[in-house]
Order: C-alpha cells, then structure tokens, then sequence
C-alpha cells in the first residue's frame, strides 16, 4: 500500500511535513521518503524502513532540510519521492496505488524514446512510469489525466513543483485525499490522524479524479471530480488508523458498528469477547456492548520492539514475530469461553498458531467473529488483500481442499446462503480449530460504514468491479 503527505506552508514546513509523513507509517513497510523545495532547488531523502521505523529513520536529514513546501511518502514498494527534470520543469512525485498494466505503458513508452532506470529484481519504477506519462503532457493537468485514463489500477498522487503542489485522488476514488488548513499553511493528506495534533482543520475531501493546486494563492481546483466513486471499504475494517476519516465517516466508529452487527445476529455462549490486537479491538468493543458481555485482553501485543507480523517477507520470520509480539494472560484465558473479533482472516497462517496457544493455555472454547466477508478474490487495484497470490486466501485454500482444485471464478461461494459458501466457512473453522466461525455479512458492513454499495470497492469479497 502506502501513504502520501504534503504541506504548503507560508513559513518553513519542515517539521509538519516529518510528523505528518510519519503518521502514514500504518500503510508501509519498505520505504519512505521526503522531498522539498526551497531557493536552492529541490532536497530528497529516501530511506529503507523494513527494520526500524521512519521517524526515527529521518530525525537526523530532516535538520538538514527547509523549504515551505513538501511532499512525504511512506512506501511499500518503490523508493520515493522521484525528482524528475522535464520540458514541464523539474518536479518531484509521489504515487500510492497499483498499476496492473505496467509492462504494457513501458513498452509502449520505450518504442516513443522514454528510458527507465531498473529497481531491484528488473521491475520497473511504477512511479517513474508515471512521471514519464505525466512529462508528455503540455500541462500537469493534461498528464494527470492522461495517466488516469491509461492505468489499469488506480493511482494517487502528489506532485511538488517549483511554485506549489498537485494533489491528484486516483481516478475512481480508491484511495482517500483529504486537505487540511490552518493559519498560513495547508496540508493533504491519505489519512486524517495526521492532522488533529498538527493543528490542522479538515476542509476538503477530494473527490474521485479530483486534481487540486495549492500554492500561495491558497487551494485552486484544477480538474473536477468525476461521478464514479468506489473507495476501498477495507480502509474502514483494517489499513485505516482509528483516528482518521475518510469521506466523512471515522474508521473507528465503523468497526464499533461492525461488531455491534456481529454480535446482533449472534447467539453464542461465551464468558468474554476480545479483539486480536490492535485491529480487532474497536470490532471486539462493538460486539462485546451489544451482547452485554464483558470485554477482555486475553493476549496484550508488546509493541515498542516488535513490528507488525506481516512486515518481513520470509513466512518464517513473520511467523516469528506474530508469536513474540503477542503475549498471553493465562488468567483471563483458562477455562474460559472466549469470543474473539478480528478485522479479517487472510491466510490464517498466523491465526491458526495464536488459536493454538489459547488451546495450550487452557481455553475451554474459541470462537472466532471476522468484521468482514471472507476473503476469495486477491486486490487488483490496491495491494490491500495481505497476499502475494491469490490462492493463498483463505477462502481459495478452502475451496482448493473441497473439490481438489482451485476456480476461476469463487462467485458462488460468496452467497453466506449457499451451501458451497457455508461448506467453506466449515473447512476454514475446522483447519483453525475454532469451535465456531461466523463472518460478517457484506450488507452488514455496508451498512456500518454508511456508504451506498455502489460507492464501495468490495471485489475482494464479492468480486464485483
């Protein structure tokens, strides 16, 4: 995934810019980036955060920088920001998104005389592409909307240029925009927590396609939003920090009403419902108020060491860290019935171990209540589903072990009416050993969310674009 922070300041924007890059941290993994201008030129730093985290990554380059305005960039693929020299000027970017037509644009760029540099393992530079695109326009304008028009995917993007910065929300509205506004400055942001402790006031969401200018002059509208808007509904359910909004709607006050829903629909015995942490927590919080039960924390994460478990590459490794980093209280787990919420089952790689040890603890039941539908159709537009491939979901494995192969098209094992649906559910409840497993129904999530569907992206559930 990724986040992407900007600020246009009437003063040096430094500091909003290193503190408001760094709240995007939740969205990345590999790479993060800040770029300024200021009257030396542009100044760019870039650094590897697999290990440790950004703000600490950059305390010491960011006293090197000034500028009034800025770009940040927290990546989970490619290095960012790129500074681009171009008959439209030089200019640095920033992209979030997912282009699934890639090789297409660059063959056809290469035959038009374009050159791109290589990054690690031979790929192509997704943002480098984009800048390419956007550098045979006439205008930023005229490139922006070129791309938007050529990606299959979604792209989101700021653009930092000599005199201000484009905001550009990908063309169907995917990904969120958001600006903010406080006396002598603005900022854009993917997520709204990075603006109450900046002092910063929400006063725009970007609309699907929007393109916007800000500059000294203040915000200016550069291309309208088109009509067709379907964001990511998983924003609500896991990537989003609990602090942001997107469209209107707080991320935390949806999970509260999808646990509420799971529970109201629920007639399971149990002595306390807690939520895998921390993303299950706000679900947990929702079901265990509606069934007037108590909640608890039978496992407790011990963060200030441990990095999120699907951070490193190797399954090993991040089998490794989702053990060390949760900690069991055995008091709160033996010889109880325990209900847990968790904001999806991907895999279940990992759960399925973090279940076994409330067995080993002496858990006398575990029920298991995801905030959302399963899982059978992998991301194409975001790299939101968590998986390298999509048979690798857990509801692909499912299906895969009860009729020996896998299916082109799972559709009809996403109706929970169906009995293919409930003979999936069945094996995913059996292979992680859960004394029950009832998902959150798609019209129920919809509904805590408060968006028409049709606003919504749900295809990894449903598989409907």
């Amino acid at each position: 995934m990724g986040g992407l922070f900007g600020v246009f300041s009437n003063a040096d924007c430094i500091e909003d810019l290193f503190y408001g890059t760094d709240y995007h941290s939740h969205l990345g993994t590999r790479r993060g980036g800040l770029a300024v201008k200021n009257s030396g030129g542009f100044q760019r730093f870039i650094k590897d955060i697999t290990t440790t985290q950004f703000r600490s990554k950059f305390e010491k380059d960011i006293k090197k920088m000034h500028g009034n305005k800025g770009i940040g960039v927290i990546s989970d693929h490619d290095d960012q920001p790129l500074i681009i020299n171009s008959h439209l000027g030089v200019f640095a970017i920033s992209t979030v998104g997912k282009i699934n037509n890639l090789e297409e644009l660059a063959k056809k760029a290469l035959q038009n005389g374009s050159h791109f540099s290589e990054m690690h393992g031979g790929e192509i530079n997704p943002t480098e592409m984009v800048a390419t695109i956007i550098s045979q326009g006439n205008t930023f304008e005229e490139g922006i909307q070129r791309i938007q028009e050529m990606i299959d995917g979604s792209c989101t993007m700021l653009i930092l240029i000599d005199n201000g910065i484009y905001a550009a929300r990908d063309k169907l509205g995917r990904t969120p925009l958001i600006v903010g506004e406080k006396l002598g400055s603005y900022a854009v942001a993917m997520e709204t927590c990075a603006f109450p402790n900046l002092r910063y006031k929400i006063t725009k969401y970007l609309g699907p396609g929007e393109v916007i200018f800000i500059s000294k002059n203040g915000l200016e509208q550069k291309i309208k939003p088109g009509n067709r808007m379907q964001i990511c509904a998983f924003l609500w359910v896991y990537y989003g920090y609990p602090a942001s909004c997107y469209e209107g709607i707080n991320v935390e006050v949806v999970r509260y009403k999808c646990g509420s829903y799971l529970a109201k629909f629920d007639n399971v015995e149990i002595d306390l419902v807690a939520g895998i942490p921390d993303s299950g927590t706000g679900h947990g919080l929702g079901y265990a108020s509606e069934a007037k039960t108590p909640f608890s924390r039978p496992f407790v994460k011990y963060t200030p060491t441990w990095p999120r478990s699907f951070m490193p590459q190797d399954q090993t490794i991040r089998d490794e860290v989702a053990k060390m980093k949760l900690i069991p209280i055995k008091e709160l787990i033996k010889d109880k019935r325990l209900l847990f919420c968790e904001d999806s089952i991907v895999r279940g790689t990992q759960l399925r171990k973090t279940i076994q040890r409330l067995y080993d603890f002496g858990a006398k039941e575990v029920h298991m209540r995801p905030a959302c539908p399963p899982l059978v159709y992998g991301c194409k537009f975001l790299n939101f589903s968590r998986s390298r491939s999509e048979l690798d979901l857990a509801g692909r494995w499912a299906i895969k072990e009860i009729i020996g192969k896998d299916v082109d098209d799972p559709a009809e094992y996403s109706d929970p009416e169906s009995d293919k649906y409930k003979a999936m559910v069945n094996v995913i409840r059996k292979k992680l050993q859960l004394t029950t497993l009832h998902y959150q129904r798609l019209e129920d999530l919809v509904t805590a969310i408060g968006l028409p569907k049709e606003k919504l992206c749900t295809y990894c559930w449903d598989g409907v674009e």
